[in-house]
């Protein structure tokens, strides 16, 4: 992973947050524990927020001894105060995104993505600081325009089992757009597309797709996938993604941009699994379920903001993303 952390770094080019104070909600989860890691690491003073619901201490624990780095507990759909004289820019990653816990959550998912968000601008225009907050293309629903642009209004079930995810987030995008306008605050929103790689939870129960995947085929039980296994997402690798989200973070001119980042080759799911068990060489059978209530059939990005606005675009092919990340779950499974 130290190579990944520095293969961002390299990527980045000239941008750096050398010596700004960044606040990281959901700093020990997935994502946020990698900005952490390049944060940290170009010598920005970092604080991660988070209240472990998803995020683990095993994300984290290797930063704690950094002076540059600072843990606080904390469930930010109720008010923070930090001790910081400044903060340049908060990130604002916090929200469990599994779609196994949205009928056990969902209370806090809404409350992480309306009050949490609330409360997180709150801070920002106290401080005066630059917001980003990363959304979701679950915002677009079951996308009737594929490869979908940010200018696609959605196809969303409000009540569905996926609404309190969904709809969440897209209140919080209004929210940012709210601020933009009614105090210009400097807001600008990712919508995330599939992300995988180490430090994804492997506990069974997170239910994302290519860590359930993986974990079944290492132990060699059946792959389950939900429906005909015809559906489609594109995956980036989480590498990709974090270089994209802090691309979107450091430039002025993306104040109030909303921007796609994810990879934009589609693949089928029964094709994601098969590749999947070939490289753990693995001999799991795969195994057909009851396909997941409002399952988008497609999901696909139209990247062409994110390369012309941030000069970005994914380099790490699928494969060898899930080689890298194969190896990591041998670690952990």
């Amino acid at each position: 992973m130290e190579k990944d952390i520095k293969r961002i770094i390299k990527n980045l080019g000239g941008i750096s947050f050398e010596d700004k104070v960044v606040l990281i909600t959901g700093g020990a989860g997935f994502l946020g524990s990698w900005i952490c890691d390049v944060l940290v690491e170009q010598g920005a003073k970092v604080i991660c927020a988070d209240n472990l619901s998803s995020g683990l201490n095993s994300n984290i624990r290797h930063l704690l001894d950094r002076m540059n780095f600072k843990f606080i507990r904390c469930d930010i759909s109720e008010p923070i105060e930090l001790d910081e004289k400044r903060v340049d820019l908060i990130m604002h990653l916090a929200s469990r995104a599994s779609p196994l816990e949205f009928d056990k959550f969902p209370i806090e998912i809404i409350r992480a993505n309306t009050l949490g968000t609330m409360n997180m601008l709150e801070l920002a225009r106290k401080y005066n600081a630059r917001f980003l907050f990363t959304s979701t293309s679950e915002v677009y629903g079951d996308a009737k325009v594929i490869p979908t642009p940010e200018t696609y209004n959605g196809n969303v079930n409000p009540v569905g089992i996926r609404g309190c995810y969904d709809e969440s987030k897209r209140c919080g995008e209004a929210l940012c757009m709210a601020y933009l306008r009614q105090y210009n605050l400097d807001v600008r929103i990712a919508r995330i597309f599939n992300t995988y790689g180490p430090r994804m939870r492997a506990d069974g129960v997170y239910g994302r797709v290519i860590p359930r995947f993986i974990t079944q085929a290492l132990k060699n039980e059946p792959i389950t996938i939900f429906g005909d296994g015809k559906q489609t997402r594109s995956f980036c690798y989480v590498t990709d993604q974090i270089e994209g989200l802090l691309r979107l973070a450091w430039f002025d001119e993306c104040k109030g941009e909303v921007v796609n980042i994810g990879n934009p080759n589609e693949i089928t799911i029964l094709k994601l699994a098969e590749i999947i068990k070939e490289i753990a060489n693995s001999d799991s059978e795969i195994k057909f379920c009851s396909p997941m209530p409002d399952d988008p059939r497609r999901r696909c990005p139209d990247i062409t903001k994110a390369k012309t606005l941030l000069n970005w675009m994914p380099k790490i092919e699928l494969e060898e993303g899930l080689r890298k990340t194969v190896e990591w779950f041998k670690e952990v499974v």
